[in-house]
């Protein structure tokens, strides 16, 4: 894993004190190197920081080929390549050495940008092809590792993070759109909060040339239309699931360096772990957070689960006044909103697993994405997904559906949703009351410029609606919008690279391995919700290595205002009643500060509700003080 960088002129020289100042900035990600390229007319830059998980040979990069006319520069890891050196050979490659990119970089050259079929893993990576004078760049299909770009003074750069951009010289502002589509829970995956600064979205490449900008799409979700649904035996999904997935964990137990597991108390780490030990020889040295909040506490569950899997649990115990001191830095590296501090308790995870001398660990990120476990999607089945459900399990949860839930408001104020799908997904519905509550903290002027904007028609016009949801079960739909904003957006930047690599952490998800991605999506929806139980299908696939009292649950921390004296409570304070708030452009902070001297008088489910607000407001600040952002 590592940081990369790219600068691409179409006229003048490229500046080299410009590319060195961006891949400083990335020193954090990998610390073990840094090396940078120059092309001989001076209008292509690529640089890397590196990390030596693989100790192969030569395996610093950039990386060339024989005539110096390819060049590559990666940050990720590629899986399953035992089979490629033979073919490369076999096609008349010499391979100087048994470099994972060297692999990918001949991939291209003999099948241009359909070498993306033929690789497996989480990567971000940006090939310079000198012959045909083009840049191609890539990314992961899940959009594990991020890769951002913008065009300034006719240059176009690109880098692992926007700070690095920010450091080469690309001016810092807020893009007050995308800004409008966050709050919203609906920030589209091309954009970013800051303006002119852009993401190359997941399963997406870019080509540049002296005659502009393409991005393509190459590999999308593709949820089965009702059409196509098969269903078969559940032990025959079961059983298919459990090897997939157990063959995922196998590939990204690879390495030179010890391979550790983030562990908590739900299914998805817990099934990761039980697995990866059924693969390794050795004790493997697991690490769990432990809040001071028993509602929130997950470390019985978790020690429970250590000791069965034989594994060696490493417990970081959390506090309040641990969130305080470390949530400016968490933000600065999640350059992202936060809603809850389980940002920083992910950065102080991390941080241990570095200091305990670890570099790779396992992750259980990305099932809930794919096995629709989230209660919204339980919503979704139960309104409209009732095929193959049991009839009086559905019966009883609607009539304690109705007797929650009042879906009619929000579906008014989303009527382009409903006329465009038929139906409002439930998560659509959460976030828009979410959203609700921030809106009357807004600046006049911010409000003014906003008023008409639909941030959720602006999310429905990047997606594909007739290839990807049109004919598909409404739960598929509903899971596929989810995954085209919350899981790049919110689970793979702000709770993953972002906060992982600020401690030149790298981290591997099987669920998200793109094979076991493809398997899930053509499970019917009654094997991933049955009744009650979510993720059912995972769930009995995984029994042969997680204890009986391991649930599904996310990984959250206690909110920071429900204890008025702890010290998160008192970061939000003063910042938020200081001149930090005051610069910036979204809210408008006398409403803000009536807001906190109401918060003594306000009901515990109160104020647990408008936690979410203020975190908003407080990592807004710290983005504005770090970045100097106007």
């Amino acid at each position: 894993m590592s940081g990369i960088i790219a600068l691409f002129s179409k006229q003048a020289p490229i500046s080299t004190t410009a590319l060195k100042q961006g891949l400083e900035c990335l020193k954090h990600r990998a610390p073990d190197q840094q090396q940078f390229w120059i092309s001989p007319h001076k209008k292509v830059g690529l640089g890397q920081t590196r990390l030596s998980i693989l100790e192969r040979m030569h395996g610093e990069q950039p990386v060339a080929n024989g005539d110096k006319t390819l060049m590559i520069v990666v940050n990720g890891a590629f899986y399953d390549c035992e089979r490629i050196p033979g073919d490369l050979t076999k096609w008349g490659y010499r391979l100087r050495s048994d470099s994972d990119s060297e692999m990918a970089l001949h991939l291209y050259n003999e099948f241009g940008t359909q070498c993306l079929h033929h690789l497996r893993g989480e990567f971000a990576f940006v090939i310079w092809d000198e012959s045909n004078q083009l840049l191609f760049a890539a990314r992961d299909r899940l959009g594990i590792k991020p890769l951002y770009y913008t065009f300034y003074n006719d240059t176009l750069y690109l880098a692992s993070e926007v700070k690095a951009l920010f450091a080469a010289g690309v001016p810092a502002h807020w893009d007050y759109e995308s800004f409008l589509q966050a709050d919203n829970g609906v920030l589209t995956g091309n954009r970013t909060l800051f303006a002119n600064v852009y993401q190359v979205p997941p399963g997406y490449f870019l080509l540049a040339s002296r005659y502009g900008i393409q991005l393509h799409r190459y590999w999308d979700f593709d949820y089965p239309h009702l059409t196509e649904l098969q269903f078969q035996k559940s032990e025959e999904y079961i059983e298919k699931l459990r090897d997939t997935l157990d063959e995922a964990v196998r590939l990204r137990l690879r390495g030179d360096v010890p391979v550790g597991c983030y562990l908590s108390g739900g299914l998805d780490s817990s099934t990761i772990l039980g697995m990866a030990t059924s693969h390794q020889s050795k004790p493997i040295h697991a690490f769990t957070v432990a809040f001071d909040d028993e509602a929130y506490n997950e470390e019985p569950i978790a020690r429970e689960m250590a000791k069965q899997a034989g594994a060696h649990l490493h417990v970081i115990p959390v506090r309040q006044s641990d969130l305080a001191e470390h949530f400016a830095d968490a933000i600065w590296h999640s350059e992202m909103l936060a809603v809850n501090a389980n940002t920083v308790a992910k950065f102080l995870l991390s941080r241990a697993v570095r200091d305990a001398g670890y570099q790779v660990v396992l992750t259980g990120d990305g099932s809930d994405e794919i096995f629709a476990s989230y209660g919204f999607f339980e919503k979704d089945m139960l309104r409209y997904n009732s095929e193959g459900q049991d009839e009086q399990t559905l019966k009883n949860r609607r009539e304690e559906l109705k007797r929650n839930d009042n879906p009619e408001s929000s579906t008014q104020a989303l009527k382009h949703i409903q006329r465009t799908l038929g139906f409002v997904p439930a998560w659509i519905e959460a976030v828009f009351k979410e959203h609700i509550k921030s809106r009357s903290f807004y600046s006049p002027a911010f409000m003014a410029q906003f008023a008409q904007h639909d941030a959720y028609r602006i999310f429905l016009n990047q997606i594909d609606i007739q290839g990807q949801l049109v004919g598909r079960e409404p739960v598929h739909q509903s899971l596929y919008l989810w995954d085209k904003t919350i899981l790049p957006n919110y689970l793979l930047r702000r709770l993953g690279d972002g906060i992982e690599m600020a401690h030149s952490i790298s981290a591997r998800l099987p669920f998200l391995d793109h094979k076991v991605v493809e398997f899930v999506r053509n499970i019917p929806v009654s094997f991933k919700i049955s009744g009650m139980t979510e993720k059912y299908v995972l769930q009995e696939a995984a029994r042969p290595f997680i204890i009986e009292t391991i649930e599904s649950r996310s990984f959250r921390a206690p909110p920071s205002i429900l204890k008025p004296n702890n010290a998160l409570h008192q970061l939000t304070q003063d910042t938020l009643c200081g001149s930090q708030m005051a610069k910036v452009p979204f809210y408008n902070q006398a409403n803000v500060i009536q807001l906190l001297d109401e918060l003594p008088t306000m009901t515990h489910s109160q104020r647990r509700g408008i936690d979410s607000v203020l975190m908003k407001m407080l990592s807004a600040c710290i983005l504005q003080e770090r970045f100097k952002l106007t």
